[in-house]
């Protein structure tokens, strides 16, 4: 796995290139600042698509149950394998961390018969 900070002028192209190729992934979206804490916005949702507005300079996380946003992206760093995206974090204006975790859904047993 290698990790590597994203140019600002790549993440609209980026997160539509990882859109498009998604699959059937699950996320967790973990907030971590210093006044909240860490909070979990969301665990085991179904992800639906990533995009980035440069126009609005907002990073949209779209899953089944929540769209989640952040204002005023700063950094983004995204842990990539040989199967792609596994995370990335992004650093808002605030100074609040969002780490996004990317995973397969648990397949479920065969039934027998």
């Amino acid at each position: 796995m290698s990790t590597r900070q994203l140019n600002k002028n790549e993440w609209s192209a980026y997160f539509d290139h990882v859109s498009a190729t998604l699959g059937n992934r699950q996320v967790e979206i973990e907030v971590a600042s210093l006044p909240l804490g860490d909070q979990i916005a969301a665990h085991s949702v179904t992800l639906r698509g990533l995009t980035y507005d440069s126009k609005s300079d907002v990073l949209q996380v779209i899953t089944d149950k929540v769209d989640h946003m952040v204002n005023k992206p700063k950094e983004i760093h995204v842990k990539e394998s040989h199967d792609g995206l596994e995370s990335f974090e992004v650093l808002d204006a605030d100074g609040t961390k969002q780490i996004i975790q990317l995973t397969a859904p648990l397949a479920l047993p065969k039934k027998a018969g």
